[in-house]
């Protein structure tokens, strides 16, 4: 059973940092994309950063600068290091992963096959 586990959620003030972790059990996702998603009150899910097995990142405009994604394989674990923290960050956090090898980060849900429960960022001004 593919398990994924978010952790180092919060509450920061603005101009802050945390840093998320996504743990994966169950299967490896070293060659799998995998990323992490938001999701604000009364708002879709959104991409927000991913990465590959070749270490290729991508983000969103709006975390460009700010957020560094990086992926641990032999711990079959992603992070989230986020930065300059500003109250339109807060959201619900998801890992993802998608089910089979990939040459380009996904950027949309429909992309991805595993997420986790999710883990809450709030910052407050």
């Amino acid at each position: 059973q593919v398990q994924l586990v978010e952790s180092g959620g919060g509450l920061v003030q603005a101009g802050g940092s945390l840093r998320l972790s996504c743990a994966a059990s169950g299967r490896t996702f070293s060659r799998n994309d995998m990323g992490w998603f938001r999701q604000a009150p009364g708002k879709e899910r959104e991409f927000v950063a991913g990465v590959i097995w070749r270490g290729s990142t991508s983000y969103a405009d709006s975390v460009k600068g700010r957020f560094t994604v990086s992926r641990d394989n032999p711990k079959n674990t992603i992070y989230l290091q986020m930065n300059s923290l500003k109250p339109e960050d807060t959201a619900v956090y998801y890992c993802a992963a998608g089910a089979l090898p990939t040459i380009k980060v996904a950027t949309t849900t429909r992309e991805y096959r595993y997420w986790g429960q999710g883990t809450q960022v709030t910052v407050s001004s």
